[in-house]
Formats: C-alpha cells, structure tokens, sequence
C-alpha cells in the first residue's frame, strides 16, 4: 500500500509545469511592451492608411498566428484575409493586388517561402510589415517595417517548440491590429454590424421598438379618471403593468399590482376610488429608439417588470415587457 504521496508529487510537478509555461508566455509578452516605439507607430499608421486589405502570411505555427490575426483585423473594421506561403508560389499571389498590404510572420525571418514573395511585391509596391524575432534576418531587412516579437526562452522544457514566440507573436499582432481599429474610428456600432448573429451583435443593435409590443389591442392603459376596478381588470389581464392616460394619450402614471395591493390594504372600499389615487405619477419610460439594454438596465435598476414606450412628448406608444428582452437573447 502506499500512502498517495507519489500521487500527490506527481500532480504538484504538473500544477508547477502549468505555472511555469504561463510565467514564461506572460513574461515575453509583458517585455515586449517595454520595446514599442515608433516602428510600432509607423505600422500602425500604414496599415491604417491602405486602400486595400492587409494580408497576412507565414508558415508552420506563424502561419496558424497569421490565419487568427487575419480574422482578428477583419472583425475590427480592416479587411485581411489569410496567404499561405507555399500556395502563392503556385498561383495565390495573385491574390494581391496594389493598395494591399503584407504582414509576414516569421521567428527566424530566414523563411525561404516567405522570402520569395519579396519580388512579386517590390513590383506591386505593397508595403511590407514583418513580425520577427530576428532583426538582422532577411525578412526584417526586406521588410518596410520590422518589429520585433523576440522571446528570451520558449515555453517548451527543451526551448524548441515555438510556444513562447507564437504568442508574442499573436500578442502583437492584436496590439496592432487594436491600434488601427481605433486610428480607424471603429467602434461598438461598427463591432456589431460585422457580428449580427452573435450576443453583442444583439446588445449593440437591438432597439426598444424591435421587441416593444404596439399593438392597440394589445397594450393596456386606463383613463386618468377610471377607477380601481377596471385597474384590476387590466392588470389581472394585461401582464400587470397599466399605464394611465391624461386626454391627450400622455402617460401620467402607471398602476401596477404592487401600487393596488398596497393602496388595498389602506382601503377595503378601494374599488370605486379613482386610479389617480393609487398610481404611481413619476413611471419610469422609455422612448422607441433608445437601445434594449438602456431599458432592461432601467427594469433591473428599479426592479419593475413592464416599462411604457413613449414618443417625445410623452404619448404611449406601446409596452416594453421584461420577458420580450429575455426572449431576444439580452441577459
């Protein structure tokens, strides 16, 4: 028998190994922040001024690196797509065009692939910016523009596999392609234009009127001269949150449950008392073009189920229900 010691050693060798590799990989990225400066500067207000597309490139893990910065400058407002190096030798290059841009990922910089492209694109005069550990390498050299993403170590216990390097390159790359995003003026609008179909595509562009409910028949309100009875009504049937009109359809009020069991318990005869006597005359509104979070940030802050919609001037439109933001996927 043994008393799980063994066990216990090998699972603290693994817990410090994990530790190991994320110190290692949040340290080389960490220093590479100490050594921007203006080649940084000067990529970014290239790439930032391009007609074309950014076009990035590299083979093995940098190219796997190239492919997420392709998708991460695209879905922040620069278009990229992915080259690989050995297919543009077999015809891909003409995938380039003038007005593009190459960004070219390589740890040695020494890429055989890489460095026959160089050619084609000194003759369509596309700028050429390079992710390099190697400074004096052959790409920097080539290259318009070469910032360095060295690494002191690889995370691997034999400092071969790239581990360390692919993600000082990757972290680069975002920092590049985050600095020409906002160059560029892109914002949260523009974000969720280009994700439609994701969560904050909906938070981003959701309306009030996208999910109000306006149908007359459908929306409940009371006269500011009705009484408790007809308010009971309507909130036993109307999902309990009445507005109260003044002649001119201007919301003054909203009754709720809440208001009409409270004003109950002070009035056993409440039945024929007008409604202005139990409502609330300060509601909280909405009007139609203001985002769907606004209102389900107002509901959760005031703990109300239903707000009105109202136009400017404060005439009912229609309801905004909690249960209609929660079934449009806003959590």
């Amino acid at each position: 028998m043994t008393d799980g010691s063994d066990d216990r050693m090998h699972e603290s060798r693994i817990i410090e190994r994990g530790r190991e590799v994320l110190r290692i990989e949040s340290e080389s990225v960490a220093s590479m922040a100490g050594r921007l400066g203006l080649p940084f500067v000067g990529a970014v207000e290239t790439i930032a001024s391009i007609s074309g597309r950014v076009v990035v490139t590299g083979i093995g893990k940098s190219g796997i690196v190239a492919r997420k910065l392709a998708s991460t400058f695209s879905s922040t407002g620069t278009p990229a797509i992915f080259l690989h190096p050995v297919e543009a030798a077999h015809g891909d290059v003409g995938m380039l065009v003038r007005g593009d841009l190459l960004l070219a990922i390589s740890k040695s910089g020494e890429s055989a692939e890489l460095e026959s492209l160089m050619p084609v694109l000194a003759r369509l005069g596309i700028p050429v910016i390079a992710l390099t550990a190697e400074p004096q390498s052959k790409l920097a050299s080539r290259a318009d523009l070469a910032l360095d993403v060295s690494v002191q170590v690889e995370a691997c216990p034999h400092d071969l596999a790239p581990t360390a390097s692919s993600t000082a390159a990757l972290a680069m790359g975002d920092a590049l392609a985050m600095a020409v995003s906002e160059v560029r003026g892109f914002g949260p609008e523009d974000f969720a234009r280009l994700h439609p179909g994701g969560d904050l595509g909906r938070r981003l562009t959701l309306t009030v009127r996208d999910v109000m409910v306006a149908d007359d028949e459908r929306v409940p309100k009371l006269p500011l001269d009705g009484d408790l009875a007809a308010a009971m009504h309507e909130i036993a049937h109307r999902q309990g949150t009445v507005p109260i009109l003044d002649g001119t359809s201007q919301v003054v009020g909203v009754i709720t449950a809440g208001d009409l069991t409270r004003y109950a318990d002070e009035h056993p005869d409440f039945l024929s008392h007008p409604v202005a006597r139990a409502m609330n005359p300060t509601p909280k509104t909405i009007e139609p073009g203001e985002m769907a979070t606004v209102a389900l940030a107002q509901m959760q802050e005031y703990g109300i189920m239903a707000m009105p919609v109202v136009a400017a001037d404060d005439r009912l439109l229609g309801m905004v229900h909690l249960h209609d933001l929660l079934r449009a996927g806003l959590t």
